[in-house]
This record gives structure tokens, C-alpha cells and sequence, in this order.
């Protein structure tokens, strides 16, 4: 029974890196990926170059047979290297001067003390908690809905030195989720980039998966249009067919 455990475990670990050797966006030469299996579930650890290296490793883990879960430690090299605090400023900075987060009250975990930057009382109103450890952003507590919730984690992505945004608010009330609320946070998203011109770009989305077309003006937007629609909160995979057109 051991020895087929161990054969197992084998084959999974192997398969797993077979499709990440296959992905060209992922890559294990300059960023290696540690993993470890027992009992269907698998770790993924280390630090990728960016966001979709992320996400398509854990789809592409999770297919293999035998994968029944997945323990995410894998972290986004940032783009600055930035302590906790200047993170979690920044982070905050960016929510209170966004205008669609105007209902929400803001509170900081700042060493261990919470720290309260604004409080909203009328009704309906929401409460973001944010906190930051090794990088990491933590948005926690309750927004009034499912665009805010994906445009404040959106806002922790684009800060330098994010390394991963684990973004656990809830929405109250609840509000049912579709590809159609998907493909409108990620046109919100791609308009409030000042980096991105978003005029010709045409976003779809279809279980989870979103697909940009038309065109852009050069190969750094046709990027970071892709890299947008990848920090959108439940997108799973993003197909950037977008044009250069200067």
C-alpha cells in the first residue's frame, strides 16, 4: 500500500510539472515551484513573475487526476520591493481616493492595531479591512457589492510591491455572480487604468475565462490590458487576442 502511495504521488508531482513545463508562461528555470502531495492535496509554493504564471498554475494543477486541492503559497514577484507598511499605505491611499469605494469605511491592521482611516454610517455601506504580511494583501470584512469587491482588489494588485492580494470580503447582500458581472469589473478596470486605452478593446467572458479583442497601440498596453483582466477576482484564465495597431 506504501510503495503504491509513493507511485502516486509520483506520477502527480510529475504530470504537474509536465503542464507546467508546457505552459510558456510559466517559467520553472528562472522561477522554481515547489511542490509537496498527501492526500489529494497538493502545495504550490514559491515566487512566479506575475500574475498569470500564478493563476494558470493553480488551473493547471488542479486538473491533474488525483488533485482534489490546492494549498496556495505562491507569491508575484513585485514589480518595487516594498516593506509591509508602505505597502499597506499605499493600499489604502488608493481605496480612499477611489470613488466607487465612497460608501465603504476603512480600517487598517497596522502591527497588530487597527487603525481606522474612515467610517461611513449611512446605509447601505460597507467595511474593508486591509492588511499586509510579507507582501501579501489581506482585504477582509464586507463590501454592498460584487464590482466593489473586484475593483478594491484590483486597486491592491497594482500597488508595486503586492505580492498576492487574498481578497476574502464578503458581499452584503448577497449578489448571484455571472461571466456578464465579470466581463463589466474587468471594462471598469481596464477604463480606470491610466496606462491603458480602453476605446478598442472588447471584453467577453465565458465561465470564468476572459477574452480580450481589438487593438492597441503598442506592446506594453497589449500587456498590461492582459494583466488587468488577470487581478479581476474570479477570472480563472485570460485569452488576450488584442492587436497592435500603433
Amino acid at each position: 500500500m506504501k510503495t503504491t502511495a509513493v507511485s502516486e504521488r509520483d506520477r502527480i508531482l510529475k504530470e504537474v510539472r509536465a503542464a507546467f513545463e508546457r505552459e510558456p508562461r510559466i517559467n520553472l528555470h528562472k522561477c522554481p515551484i515547489g511542490m509537496e502531495f498527501s492526500d489529494g492535496v497538493l502545495t504550490l509554493e514559491g515566487e512566479v513573475e506575475h500574475v498569470a504564471a500564478k493563476k494558470l498554475s493553480l488551473e493547471l494543477a488542479i486538473a491533474v487526476q488525483g488533485v482534489t486541492g490546492i494549498i496556495d503559497r505562491l507569491r508575484v514577484t513585485p514589480a518595487t520591493r516594498m516593506g509591509d507598511g508602505a505597502i499597506l499605505d499605499a493600499v489604502r491611499d488608493a481605496l480612499l481616493q477611489e470613488t466607487a469605494l465612497m460608501n465603504c469605511t476603512i480600517r487598517l491592521i497596522r502591527k497588530g492595531q487597527l487603525e481606522t482611516v474612515r467610517e461611513v454610517t449611512n446605509e447601505p455601506h460597507g467595511s474593508i479591512r486591509v492588511s499586509v504580511n510579507d507582501g501579501v494583501v489581506l482585504l477582509d470584512d464586507h463590501v454592498t457589492g460584487l464590482t466593489q469587491k473586484r475593483l478594491a482588489g484590483v486597486l491592491a494588485w497594482w500597488v508595486p510591491g503586492s505580492r498576492d492580494v487574498i481578497n476574502g470580503m464578503e458581499v452584503v447582500p448577497s449578489q448571484p455572480d455571472s461571466d456578464e458581472e465579470i466581463a463589466k469589473a474587468v471594462r471598469i478596470v481596464l477604463k480606470k487604468d491610466p496606462f491603458v486605452n480602453e476605446e478598442r478593446i472588447r471584453v467577453m467572458a465565458q465561465r470564468s475565462v476572459v477574452t480580450l479583442e481589438g487593438d492597441v497601440p503598442s506592446a506594453p498596453q497589449k500587456e498590461m490590458a492582459e494583466f488587468d483582466a488577470w487581478y479581476v477576482f474570479g477570472v480563472d484564465k485570460a485569452i488576450n487576442r488584442l492587436e497592435i495597431r500603433p
